[in-house]
């Protein structure tokens, strides 16, 4: 039966990708809170956010790993040793994803070169991650893997080909994997997030202005989107409270994709 209430992911180790900064760090927060182990693991430096979990909810509930997702030995060290410090991976929060750095333009102007680092990134990633944790599931007949997608996978946004591709492709890798991992007691399901303004959006992104007030009037609540939108959602797909939900991608944008 789901366990509700506050701490329903104790005894659980959640692994998060790009989980030290913006939204991912309300991530990592928001599952260190429910009573989850959490490993934060990014490109970016996590000790900060690692010290500030631990003040909140004690030395072991955290740790921190600097990785590419994008190289399958950094991932499967990542993997190691998240295994040698928590003992398990209960859950795995694929959000790494390349994105407020990237520039709109027009789809002749992607270079193959960054058309392939965006895909590196945000596709291969993810299924590099798969690749190593779900054997570890598998053996334990359970887990929750949560692919962070995107609505502008449903709404076609102009000028992002590359980043809304990859993000399609989630939609899809998420219904597929479901099928394979049925048998062994895994969910996988997507959380796709509107617009959102994250701190790191907001000091990287070259296109806050051109979408925040399009994406605000598009939506059946007419507001902004903050990360604290969504991290309900995310608790709801890590606990035992979605256990027969899987295949699925929750779109939490505020109803714009519904427009």
């Amino acid at each position: 039966m789901p366990k509700l209430g506050p701490g329903r992911l104790e005894g659980k180790t959640a692994l998060v990708t790009g989980g030290a900064k913006g939204i991912g760090r309300h991530y990592s927060q928001a599952l260190a809170a429910e009573g989850a182990r959490v490993m934060i693991a990014d490109i970016a430096d996590g000790k900060a956010l690692t010290a500030e979990i631990a003040g909140r909810h004690g030395a072991d509930s955290v740790a921190s790993h600097k990785f590419d997702v994008s190289d399958e030995k950094a991932v499967k060290h990542l993997v190691a040793q998240t295994i040698e410090c928590f003992g398990q991976i209960d859950v795995l929060v694929n959000n790494a994803a390349l994105y407020s750095t990237l520039t709109p333009r027009e789809f002749t102007a992607w270079d193959t070169e960054l058309w392939d680092r965006v895909m590196a990134i945000n596709v291969r990633g993810p299924y590099l991650m798969v690749r190593h944790v779900a054997p570890h599931m598998m053996e334990r007949r359970s887990g929750k893997i949560i692919n962070i997608a995107s609505g502008a996978a449903y709404k076609g946004v102009p000028r992002m080909l590359p980043y809304v591709t990859s993000k399609g492709a989630m939609l899809a890798f998420t219904r597929a994997l479901s099928r394979e991992l049925g048998a062994y007691g895994i969910a996988v399901n997507s959380l796709s997030p509107g617009y959102v303004l994250s701190d790191t959006g907001l000091e990287n992104s070259a296109h806050v202005e051109d979408e925040r007030i399009p994406v605000r009037n598009s939506r059946a609540f007419k507001r902004d989107a903050y990360p604290e939108d969504l991290l309900g959602t995310l608790v709801y797909l890590a606990s035992s409270d979605s256990d027969f939900v899987t295949g699925q991608s929750i779109v939490v944008d505020g109803g714009s994709v519904n427009n």
